[in-house]
C-alpha cells in the first residue's frame, strides 16, 4: 500500500501490436483480471484506466488498448503521442507478429516522445510448444534498441501484473508526468498574463474613450 503524502501521478501508457497478439487480454487481465478465450478485436481503440499503489507514489494509467489491423494504423499516433510509456507487443507463436512489432518500436522511436519507455511484451508464453520466436532473439532485439523485454501469459497471468508494476516504477512515468505538468502550467500562466495584458489595453481604451468624452460635453 501506497504511504500517506505520496506522489498522484497520472501516465498516458499505450498498447501496440499486430492483431491477435493479445493486448486487449493482457489489459483485462491487468484492469480486471479477466481472460476469455475468445475477445473480439478493437475497433480503433479501446480506453481503461487503473490505479497502481506504490512506495513513493500512487500512479492512474490511462491505457490506451490500440486496434491491430493495418486500417486502423493511421490512427495509431492520436494514441501515442504524449505517452508516457508503450508496451509492443507480439505472439511467441507468430514470426510475422514479431516482425509487425518491430515497425513498431522503429515508429515509435522516429515519431514518438523521445522520453518514452518501452517495453516489448512477448505474449502467449503459456503456448511454449507452438513457439516461433526464441526467448533469446526477442532479448537481443529489445536490448539492441533500448527496450525492456518481459515474457507474458494473459491467459496463466505470468508477469502481467509484473509488467505494469515496472511499468509505474520507472523514474521516467513521474518525469514525464511533472514535464506535461509543467506544460499545462506553463499554457495557463501565458494565457492569464495575455488575459491580463488584454484587459488592461482594454481598460485603457475605456478611459481614453471617457476622458474624450469628457472633452467633448466641455
Amino acid at each position: 500500500m501506497a504511504r500517506s503524502g505520496n506522489k498522484n501521478i497520472q501516465a498516458k501508457l499505450v498498447l501496440l501490436g499486430d492483431m491477435g497478439t493479445g493486448k486487449t487480454s493482457l489489459v483485462l487481465r491487468f484492469v480486471k483480471g479477466q481472460f476469455f478465450e475468445y475477445q473480439e478485436s478493437t475497433i480503433g481503440a479501446a480506453f481503461f484506466t487503473q490505479v497502481l499503489s506504490l512506495n513513493e507514489a500512487t500512479i492512474k494509467f490511462d491505457i490506451w488498448d490500440t486496434a491491430g489491423q493495418e486500417r486502423y494504423h493511421s490512427l495509431a499516433p492520436m494514441y501515442y503521442r504524449g505517452a508516457a510509456a508503450a508496451v509492443v507487443v507480439y505472439d511467441i507463436t507468430s514470426m510475422e507478429s514479431f516482425i509487425r512489432a518491430k515497425k513498431w518500436v522503429l515508429e515509435l522511436q522516429r515519431q514518438g516522445n523521445p522520453n518514452l519507455i518501452m517495453f516489448l511484451a512477448a505474449n502467449k508464453a503459456d503456448l511454449e510448444e507452438k513457439r516461433k520466436v526464441g526467448v533469446e532473439e526477442g532479448e537481443q532485439y529489445a536490448k539492441e534498441n533500448g527496450l525492456f523485454f518481459i515474457e507474458t501469459s494473459a491467459k496463466s497471468a505470468q508477469n502481467v501484473n509484473e509488467l505494469f508494476y515496472e511499468i509505474g516504477g520507472h523514474k521516467k512515468v513521474e518525469e514525464e508526468y511533472f514535464v506535461a505538468l509543467f506544460d499545462v502550467l506553463a499554457f495557463a500562466t501565458g494565457w492569464l498574463t495575455s488575459l491580463e495584458r488584454d484587459g488592461n489595453f482594454l481598460w485603457r481604451l475605456i478611459k481614453d474613450e471617457e476622458s474624450s468624452s469628457s472633452l467633448k460635453t466641455h
